[in-house]
């Protein structure tokens, strides 16, 4: 199928679903795209834009369920209590945690909390609230005002 004008496109439906898979396998697009036998990320881009053979919509459930597995992840980073051996004074080994290793682990957390918030805002994004309030924090005052302008005599009716 070609797009709007120009050189016919590369895409297949096959080529597609290895995209997509790979999107689900929570690989990135520029990672998938850099692989042998893939096409390059902008013609992935001009694929999206032009809706080839039903690609965009593939492609956005594919992102629906990284957003997921990145989710589902979370908790397991989360629980990991990354540890190193460092030797006692007796000669025998003691175990303690690793305090870069928390770090590391933190910062892999906020990544896929972030990712999954922009994939999926609605399920996981962050909830913003605005409340609208008068003066001081009171209600809010509604008023109309009507005004009457007598232009001259002869408009009384």
């Amino acid at each position: 199928m070609a797009g709007k004008g120009g050189r016919p496109t590369k895409y297949t439906q096959e080529l597609g679903e290895k995209i997509c898979a790979g999107i689900m396998a929570g690989y990135g697009l520029r990672k998938i795209c850099s692989a042998e036998g893939f096409p390059s990320l902008s013609s992935v881009f001009n694929w999206l834009q032009n809706k080839e053979l039903g690609f965009l919509e593939q492609y956005e459930e594919a992102r629906r369920i990284q957003a997921e597995l990145l989710a589902d992840e979370l908790v397991g980073i989360a629980d990991e209590v990354p540890t190193h051996d460092v030797p006692d004074p007796d000669g025998g080994m003691s175990t303690r945690i690793d305090s870069a290793g928390v770090q590391r682990n933190r910062l892999r957390v906020d990544a896929r909390k972030w990712v999954a918030s922009k994939l999926l805002p609605k399920k996981y994004g962050d909830k913003v609230q605005a409340e609208v309030s008068g003066a001081d924090g009171g209600p809010i005052q509604a008023a109309i005002a009507v005004t009457f302008v007598r232009t001259n005599a002869t408009d009384q009716g």
